[in-house]
């Protein structure tokens, strides 16, 4: 009889490793294959020039594209502005947000770590037990008295391991993997997108604080011109409508003003919060265009090396990634699973003997399970596909709105040099003008009023002129931005699991 039943075992367990032998090359799922690049060759429907207009004067260089070249890490560094690089790099130390993105990037490493140590290794167990139990109907019990006590020990160490035989381990232990590198994108993002606020929020700062000088200016001249307008009232050489309306001229430019404070108020505490620090707690640094220096070469990455490199791109695969694995997970559910396990432990009525040699107890399982009828199981399948086209889809979105962000940034670029060019044409007119009346009044031939309102029209050309050279600095960084910012792109799960 023992014979036979160790015969039995040992087909049992024959047949056990030979279901495993055929399985093992079974792989639920689809293998994740990369999204192929963008066949277009360019950003736009005709050919960039060779290079923008220049302008005269502060920040108007004609700028040069730079076809397939690198776009450095810290790319900020072009704008020549070291009070910008301390600020950033003092932001990228204490922001909250990288922080919050750090531990959110730390969270998903460590959740692959458990996941990829659960299916690539044997669970093992250790237990200790004591129990004290009584045994109603025992022989040992006296006639009519209750049945004595017995104090049971057992100590145990347990073994389990399942095959992973379609492959659906594999497949989680890559879905796990690729929400890491979605979370290391993100991180990437986050860093790219707070040197972008940062730099815009200083250009604008810049901007608002030569736009307040020349406001200040032209307010003068206005109350200038609108003390005249009182004097000529009492001498009867005007009227009050033209009092009224110089009057009218002169609020309307203090209103502005006073918008023009209110938006360098905040953004300094714009600056401030980026950096991590509460407004008015430090010193923002009160940035000028003066200090900014426009970059001459524009790095320009073609669509199919932008793919490769631009966070919100890469996060979006990663997405893809998780789903395809995901779907394989679903799918390996369908398939037969076996799991072995083993203990090896000893039960004793005493502590002494509960490590002799007769109290030992150990026992192996071999169990093969295959679901036959679970409607859940097809319905998860199918909602992970519908999650794979989802994902798919919404890459292609990513890309789609990464392309027209490019496609934006040069032409804004490229437009606003334009109308740069435009402008200082028309400040250098208008400070012409100015120049020929000034000459006239200090010869007499003009008379105070007219160059009041001279100095007038050209702060107004002035203050148009620094809004476009602004936004030429913008239009730089947000390039930089749209190219994905600097080179180093983190490791894909599909670079270390395939193509």
């Amino acid at each position: 009889m023992q014979q036979l039943a160790i015969s039995f075992l040992r087909g049992r367990h024959a047949l056990v490793l030979a279901l495993a032998a055929a399985l093992s090359g079974c792989a639920a799922g689809p293998d994740y294959q990369r999204p192929a690049a963008p066949a277009v060759p360019g950003y736009t429907a005709t050919a960039l020039p060779q290079h923008t207009a220049a302008a005269p004067g502060l920040l108007g260089e004609a700028q040069h594209w730079q076809m397939g070249a690198a776009v450095p890490a810290q790319w900020w560094r072009a704008l020549g502005a070291p009070r910008l690089d301390a600020w950033i790099a003092q932001a990228l130390e204490a922001s909250p947000t990288l922080a919050s993105a750090q531990a959110a990037l730390r969270q998903a490493q460590e959740l692959q770590s458990a996941q990829a140590a659960s299916t690539r290794y044997p669970q093992v167990d250790v237990g200790l037990g004591a129990q004290r139990q009584r045994q109603n109907g025992s022989a040992l019990a006296p006639a009519g008295g209750a049945a004595p006590l017995a104090d049971v020990y057992s100590a145990s160490l347990g073994v389990r391991y399942r095959f992973d035989l379609a492959g659906g381990d594999q497949q989680a232990r890559q879905a796990w993997a690729a929400r890491a590198d979605y979370r290391r994108y993100q991180l990437h993002a986050a860093r790219l997108a707070l040197a972008a606020n940062l730099t815009g929020a200083a250009i604008a700062r810049a901007r608002l604080a030569d736009q307040r000088a020349a406001m200040q200016a032209l307010l003068q001249a206005q109350d200038e011109q609108l003390a005249l307008a009182h004097q000529r009232l009492r001498l009867g050489s005007a009227g009050q409508d033209e009092l009224l309306a110089l009057q009218a001229q002169a609020e309307r430019t203090r209103s502005d003003l006073a918008l023009l404070r209110k938006q360098v108020q905040h953004s300094e505490n714009l600056l401030a919060v980026l950096a991590g620090q509460a407004p008015g707690a430090a010193a923002v640094p009160d940035f000028s265009l003066a200090e900014f220096r426009l970059p001459v070469e524009l790095p320009v990455r073609v669509p199919s090396e932008l793919v490769r490199r631009r966070p919100d791109i890469l996060a979006a695969e990663a997405l893809l990634q998780a789903a395809t694995a995901d779907y394989g997970v679903a799918a390996a559910r369908l398939y037969p699973q076996i799991q072995l396990s083993a203990s090896l432990g000893s039960q004793a009525l005493t502590t002494g003997a509960l490590f002799s040699g007769g109290s030992a107890v150990w026992g192996v399982l071999a169990q093969l399970t295959q679901p036959l009828f679970n409607p859940a199981l097809p319905a998860e399948k199918r909602a992970a596909l519908a999650a794979l086209d989802a994902a798919a889809a919404n890459y292609q979105v990513v890309v789609l709105d990464a392309l027209r962000d490019v496609a934006d940034a040069l032409g804004a670029v490229e437009h606003d040099a334009q109308a740069q060019v435009a402008l200082a044409a028309g400040d250098a007119a208008a400070q012409a003008a100015l120049q020929s009346v000034e000459r006239q009044y200090a010869l007499g031939a003009a008379g105070y009023v007219q160059l009041l309102l001279a100095r007038q029209q050209a702060q107004q050309n002035r203050l148009a002129l620094i809004a476009a050279q602004a936004q030429r600095l913008a239009d730089s960084a947000a390039l930089y931005q749209a190219m994905g910012g600097g080179d180093a792109a983190p490791e894909t799960v599909a670079s270390r699991t395939g193509p």
